[in-house]
C-alpha cells in the first residue's frame, strides 16, 4: 500500500486500541492508555447498567501491593482507599473438615517488608464503579455499551473489527481482554491449553461477630482449598473450592444449610457467621492462550491466562499485563515505531512468557499438592511449609511474592 492510502487509513481509524472486553482488564488497560497519550475505543458486550450496579454482590478482589501501585499510578487509588481492607497478615493452614487439629504452616506478617501491606482487598462494585467513572470524564477513550463484536480483519495498517449492527470499527492494535473464553483470540486462530480441575469455586461474603484483624486465611482441604479474606468491618470473602458434584449441591441449599455445611471448614476463630451478600459459583479450570501476541493484536489478563484462584493471583496477572504492555507501548511511541509492528509486540510477549507460566504452574502444583488427603503427600507438604516458616529469608521471600514484588516490574508497579 502507498503512503498516501496508509495516511488516508490511520486518519480514518476509530482509535489508536480497539479494546474487546469493558470489564476490569479492558477499563484499566484503556485508563493506562490513555495515561501515555494512546486513545482507545472499549467494546462491552454488556447492556447499559450491569457494569455500574451498586448492590453489593459478594465479589471481591485481593490487590496485591504492585496492583495498588499501578492503581495509585492511574490516580484512582484516592477514590479506591476508603472501601479497601489493608490485608496485614496471611496464615497458611493445612487440615481436614471436621477435625479439630489444624495444622498452621505459614504466617506472613506485612511487618517483615518495608513496603507496607502486602495488598489489599476490594469490593468489585467499588472498583467497577471508579474505573466505568473515568473512562467517561476521559476524553481519549470512548466506551461503547451493548457492543458485540462478530468478525475481525487485520491489515497490513489497521485492525478492524464488525459489530453485531454492521458498524465497523478500525485501530492501529486490537486488544482482547474479553476472558477465559476469548472470542478475539478464536477469531485469530489462537488456540488454548488447558484443563478442567474437576472443582468448583463457590463464593460469597461472610458477616463475623468478631474482628479479623486485617488477616487472610488459606486453609487447605482434601476437596480444594478455602480461602477468607478479609473486607472493611466485620466481613471477609470466601473463595470455597469443593468437587464439582459437592459444590453444586451445596450451591443449591437456601443459605441457612449452606452456613451448615461451611461451619466445620470455616472454625469459629470469628465466632457467629452469616452469607451478607449473593452467593456464586465458577468452574476452576486452566487455561493459556497458546500465543499471546498475533498480527496487530494482544491478549491481556483471563483472555492470555486463566488460572487456579489458589493464590488470588487471576485479576493481579492481568494488571501485570496492562501495566507491561503500556510500559512497551510508551517506550515505542516515543521511539516513533509502529505500536503494534511485530518487533513491539514481541517485546510484551518476552515480558509476560515467564511470569505467565510460572504461575500457571505454580498453581497447578499447588492445587494438585494440596487438595488431596494421602498421608505421605500430607506430611511432606507440612514438612516444607514448616521449614519455609522457620526460616526468615525465605519467608520473605514468599511475602515479597505474595505482593506482587518480584521479577522484572513495570515502571506503573514500582516504587
Amino acid at each position: 500500500m502507498d503512503n498516501p492510502a496508509r495516511a488516508t487509513i490511520l486518519r480514518r481509524m476509530t482509535s489508536d486500541l480497539i479494546i474487546v472486553g469493558g470489564g476490569l482488564n479492558g477499563a484499566t488497560l484503556a485508563l493506562a492508555a490513555a495515561e501515555i497519550g494512546l486513545s482507545s475505543t472499549v467494546l462491552d458486550a454488556n447492556p447499559e447498567g450491569v457494569q455500574r450496579a451498586t448492590g453489593f454482590d459478594g465479589r471481591s478482589y485481593a490487590l496485591a501491593l504492585t496492583s495498588v501501585r499501578l492503581l495509585q499510578a492511574l490516580d484512582l487509588w484516592a477514590d479506591l482507599a476508603p472501601d479497601a481492607q489493608p490485608m496485614n497478615r496471611i496464615r497458611v493452614s493445612d487440615g481436614r473438615v471436621g477435625d479439630a487439629a489444624v495444622f498452621l504452616g505459614l504466617d506472613f506478617q506485612s511487618a517483615e517488608i518495608e513496603e507496607g501491606p502486602m495488598g489489599h482487598m476490594i469490593e468489585d462494585r467499588h472498583l467497577r464503579a471508579v474505573l466505568m467513572d473515568r473512562m467517561a470524564a476521559s476524553p481519549r477513550i470512548t466506551h461503547r455499551l451493548g457492543a458485540r463484536v462478530v468478525a475481525q480483519e487485520i491489515s497490513p495498517h489497521a485492525a478492524f473489527v464488525t459489530l453485531e449492527d454492521g458498524e465497523t470499527l478500525s485501530a492501529r492494535l486490537l486488544i482482547g481482554a474479553d476472558g477465559r473464553q476469548s472470542g478475539t483470540a478464536t477469531r485469530a486462530g489462537i488456540r488454548r491449553t488447558g484443563w478442567r480441575y474437576g472443582q468448583t469455586a463457590l463464593v460469597c461474603a461472610i458477616a463475623h461477630e468478631k474482628p479479623h484483624d486485617g488477616t487472610a486465611h488459606q486453609l487447605f482441604l482434601p476437596p480444594g482449598p478455602l480461602a477468607i479474606l478479609p473486607l472493611t468491618g466485620n466481613r471477609s470473602s470466601i473463595v470455597w473450592s469443593e468437587t464439582d458434584a459437592h459444590a453444586a449441591a451445596f450451591n443449591a441449599l437456601d443459605d441457612a444449610d449452606y452456613l451448615t455445611i461451611l461451619r466445620p471448614r470455616f472454625g469459629d476463630f470469628l465466632g457467629d457467621i452469616s452469607i451478607a451478600g449473593a452467593r456464586f459459583t465458577y468452574p476452576l479450570n486452566l487455561t493459556l492462550a497458546n500465543a499471546i501476541t498475533g498480527e496487530r493484536l494482544v491478549l491481556v489478563g483471563d483472555a492470555a491466562h486463566g488460572v487456579h484462584p489458589i493464590a488470588g493471583q487471576g485479576l493481579n496477572a492481568g494488571l501485570r499485563d496492562i501495566a507491561a504492555l503500556a510500559d512497551v507501548l510508551k517506550h515505542a511511541k516515543r521511539r516513533g515505531e509502529d505500536i503494534a509492528s511485530p518487533v513491539v509486540l514481541a517485546r510484551y510477549a518476552e515480558w509476560r512468557r515467564f511470569d505467565t507460566a510460572t504461575l500457571a504452574l505454580a498453581t497447578d502444583i499447588f492445587n494438585r499438592l494440596f487438595s488431596n488427603d494421602n498421608p505421605l503427600v500430607r506430611a511432606t507438604r507440612d514438612l516444607g511449609m514448616a521449614a519455609i516458616n522457620a526460616v526468615p529469608e525465605a519467608r520473605r521471600s514468599f511475602i515479597r511474592e505474595a505482593a506482587g514484588l518480584g521479577g522484572d516490574l513495570p515502571e506503573m508497579m514500582r516504587a
